[in-house]
């Protein structure tokens, strides 16, 4: 329920002359934009209204856009134990990202996130708890640590590696996500580890992986550049505010045209549409189907991009090279050359495109239930050639409404796509992410595949399906950090049920206050098949760390400790320390650095986070993030990598970044894959070797794999899910807005955000809502009596061994029921037929009415595509009061 009002306050103190300034950056979407911190001690004075009173420099009231202050924009926090002001403000000095000195709706209200026990943050979690007589008890740190580490070290050595499963962030930053994989994947080397947003440890866009781009080669002025620019499962208005406002809006005002490929017309879509751009309202699942239209289309009508094509396009004998004659060890290496997805080129995949009778617009526009001429004018603003016979700059921004609807199939076609339409790292021409979180991804050791349970049809091994692995009672211990597991996965009340029986359900309970029985009853636990439970987190999340987690620890966060990570231009930035953190808790990696030494692994004594970051440098070299000669150039001046990437603040420094001839002038990446770009001659050798991606794609060659994406190999998943619409059934689907991140771990905490959002909520068409008797602010129920999920690890043996349909006939997947409730909100900005709700709010979860079933050739969920019926349940306090919920329209250009 809501608050009963929110009250804003009025009045906010402003930084004194003299205040502390502090660079940082927002902490949630991909674009992070650069902020600054005001620091002052509470008890000097604050700043005054006059230029010559507060460190701005400002007469206040200022003009509009200028250096104010909102009340969401202060807080108060500890700084070496004492009280001090802080205000934390874009930073309308810098000259990247957010370049108009603006920020989003959330980045703006970040103040809040710090930790003060006067306001609704006072939760947080503060020294490690263990549950004891069924209650989460405070204990020390050494108490905690020490049976989490004898544990461990049972369950590893009596069940094996695999038992000890690890479920982890991928997005946080560099020191946590180092330390984390270090230990899990060097040292514990367990098979039974993924991040957040996956059950399996495997690429989130494959058939990007496979093609060999990147997913972050665009920097932000490509988005801005490109003349048609094609949006495929996102509104970046609504998901990172400030690219599509400072970036896309300024290409759209030079007359770019948007495209956008998704059912629900929001407000960046509504606004591209007033500026000419167009509206593909696709079904759920069909996007492949209208992306191969498209392509078919510009193929068929000679528009494709034929130079760049016969420059920078693998024949089948150069997608085949390079690997030896050996099995293809690697996913990349035999989706590539496994014959399902492989060409002979250009003219072998145009072959088989026009011989796929789906792949007809008329077909994939009554299949995917949209005006078929919007394929044709999509296919002729991407690639028709002008009058004057030169092409469209065309760009291609793909997001997860995309990708996990179809995961391989999609990303396959979408590259394609890009492809003919020569988006290839030239500026404005260019195909990625549009990104989710920021990329703080660092990984200290390599997946060990070869100890996944999970084999596909011939010499192939999958990274584990870790929520499988745990539903079928294998995973006896699961260390949780950052991440909602049961909430963010897909069928998430049958995994709830799951966790429950093999936690809380157990007669294996602790009830001492004596460390070796506590000890030997979790091990008891662990021995009779049930599962023991750490939890890491800022908050008590429920259900995971309030209800199944037997030992908690409390993390550090943003602000509390220096830390490094990338944004989705690739810009690495310092996050700096600018107050104490709550209590006792710590960051991530000096819980998992303790641990690992009462674990007896070495390696893990580090001091303080920048020593983590300096190991951790060398394992960026060659990726995106490849910012080692930073830390080279760091060593030459005597000074810590922390300390110097300090020194860019919040323009960051852009990676992959070389040393010129010089040796001491760094050179920074605009943009991967640049085929326009010139290396220097001289001055990258040994450990500064050029990388490949800098002017070429990520294959063996250095050119493009074009494959193909058979819509085959999804339709019986479809087929067979696509609503019932005799017995009233839609397709429901998920995703975020504008005013909420993630979970709302801290949006919750938020008065304004709990009184605007209190509950989960459900968009719906109003015809459909008509037929069910639904008005704005009723409850609804949200229910499927058909939710699939795959019970056991499988090994594949025939070819079909994984297709839906097969798995159906050989019993390996159950069907269960799932319901949530919701508020109501009818608006024909939702496609008729579909509904629409957020993705991931923690106390009514949209991912318990998706489908646990995996894409099966990459392993990642299709999150996006499940089916409910609605019944009306009655109205909520919300449909009257006008304090809380607003039912207005949100579609307004």
């Amino acid at each position: 329920m809501a608050t009963p009002y929110y009250v804003p306050e009025t009045n906010v103190p402003l930084p004194p002359k003299g205040a502390e300034v502090i660079s940082t950056a927002c902490d949630y979407c991909i674009v992070a934009c650069g902020y600054k911190v005001y620091r002052w001690p509470v008890t000097a004075k604050s700043g005054g209204p006059s230029a010559d009173e507060n460190a701005f420099g400002e007469d206040f009231p200022v003009a509009p856009l200028g250096a104010w202050v909102a009340p969401n924009q202060h807080n108060i926090v500890l700084h070496k134990g004492q009280p001090h002001h802080v205000v934390i403000i874009p930073d309308k000095d810098t000259q990247y990202v957010n370049t108009d000195g603006d920020s989003s709706l959330r980045g703006g209200c970040i103040a809040q996130k710090c930790y003060n026990p006067q306001t609704p943050t006072r939760d947080r979690l503060k020294t490690p708890l263990m549950r004891i007589y069924g209650t989460l008890m405070p204990v020390p740190w050494d108490l905690a640590l020490d049976v989490a580490a004898e544990v461990g070290n049972h369950v590893i050595a009596k069940h094996g590696t695999n038992a000890y499963g690890v479920k982890t962030f991928s997005y946080q930053y560099i020191e946590n996500t180092y330390a984390i994989s270090k230990y899990a994947l060097r040292h514990i080397n367990t098979a039974n580890f993924t991040f957040h947003d996956t059950p399996s440890d495997v690429t989130s866009t494959p058939g990007f992986r496979d093609a060999g781009f990147d997913n972050f080669g665009p920097s932000y002025e490509d988005w801005r550049d490109a003349e048609t620019l094609l949006v495929c499962g996102t509104d970046p208005y609504e998901t990172k505010t400030i690219l599509y406002t400072q970036w896309m809006m300024k290409g759209m005002q030079n007359g770019q045209k948007e495209i956008y490929l998704i059912p629900r017309r929001s407000a960046g879509v509504a606004h591209a549409e007033k500026m000419g751009g167009l509206h593909i309202d696709v079904l759920p699942g069909t996007d492949l189907l209208v992306v191969n239209a498209i392509a078919r289309v510009i193929v068929e009508n000679g528009w494709e991009d034929s130079d760049w094509i016969q420059k920078w396009v693998n024949n089948k004998w150069e997608s085949s090279s390079g690997f030896g004659q050996g099995t293809r060890n690697t996913p990349w290496q035999w989706r590539t050359t496994w014959g399902k997805f492989q060409t002979k080129g250009f003219e072998d995949w145009k072959e088989w495109l026009l011989s796929q009778d789906e792949f007809a617009p008329e077909t994939a526009a009554a299949m995917a239930e949209i005006d078929v001429q919007k394929i044709y004018t999509a296919a002729e603003w991407l690639a028709k050639p002008k009058e004057d016979g030169s092409r469209p700059k065309t760009s291609i921004m793909i997001e997860k409404g995309f990708y996990w609807s179809n995961n391989t199939g999609n990303t396959q076609a979408i590259s394609a796509l890009g492809i003919i339409c020569g988006c290839g790292g030239r500026p404005g021409q260019v195909i990625g992410r549009a990104g989710g979180h920021q990329r703080g991804g660092v990984k200290g050791g390599k997946y060990p595949r070869n100890k996944s349970p999970e084999k596909l049809p011939g010499r192939r091994r999958r990274a584990m399906d870790t929520d499988r692995y745990l539903i079928a009672g294998h995973t006896r211990m699961a260390h949780v950090i950052g991440t909602t597991w049961i909430q963010s996965m897909c069928g998430s009340q049958q995994l709830a049920d799951k966790f429950e029986e093999l936690t809380v359900r157990n007669p294996n309970q602790i009830a001492s206050f004596d460390k070796q029985e506590m000890i030997d009853t979790l091990k008891a636990r662990a021995d009779s098949g049930g599962m023991v439970v750490i939890n890491q987190d800022i908050y008590l999340q429920d259900p995971i760390g309030n209800r199944y987690a037997d030992i908690v620890f409390p993390a550090a966060t943003w602000g509390e400790e220096d830390f490094l990570r990338a944004n989705g231009e690739r810009r690495l930035r310092l996050y700096q320390k600018f107050y104490d953190a709550p209590g006792a808790a710590k960051p991530d990696w000096w819980i998992i650095a303790q641990l690992a030494q009462r674990m007896g692994f070495d390696g893990f004594d580090w001091q303080n986070s920048n020593e983590v970051a300096e190991e951790a440098v060398r394992f960026t070299r060659g990726s995106r993030k490849d910012f080692h000669a930073v830390y080279r150039l760091a060593k030459m001046e005597g000074k810590g990598l922390h300390q110097k990437v300090r020194e860019f603040g919040t323009d960051g420094v852009q990676c992959p970044v070389m040393l010129d001839a010089d040796g001491v002038t760094l050179i920074e990446t605009k943009r991967l894959h640049d085929t326009t770009r010139t290396l220097p001659d001289t001055g990258a050798a040994g450990k500064d070797v050029f990388n490949k991606k800098l002017t070429h794609f990520n294959s063996q060659t250095g050119k493009c794999n074009i494959q193909k994406s058979p819509w085959g190999l999804f339709s019986d998943y479809w087929e067979w899910l696509k609503p019932n619409k005799e017995e009233g059934e839609l397709w429901a689907t998920s995703g975020r807005i504008n005013e909420r991140w993630q979970s709302g771990f801290d949006d919750r905490r938020r008065p304004y955000i709990v009184q605007r959002w209190p509950e989960n909520w459900v968009e719906i068409h109003p015809d459909d809502a008509a037929e069910r008797g639904i008005e704005s602010g009723d409850y609804v129920m949200v229910y499927s009596e058909r939710v699939p999920g795959n019970k056991t690890t499988l090994l594949g043996v025939e070819g079909d061994d994984f297709q839906f349909s097969k798995l159906m006939e050989n019993g390996h997947i159950e069907l269960t029921k799932a319901a949530i409730t919701a508020v109501a909100m009818v608006t024909p900005a939702i496609k008729k037929s579909v509904v629409y709700m957020d993705f991931l709010h923690m106390q009514q979860p949209a991912n318990a009415l998706e489908g646990r079933i995996v894409d099966w050739i990459s392993g990642n969920y299709n999150y996006k595509m499940g089916v409910a019926k609605l019944r009306k349940l009655g109205p909520s306090p919300y449909k009257t009061s006008f304090r809380t919920m607003s039912f207005a329209p949100r579609d307004i250009a």
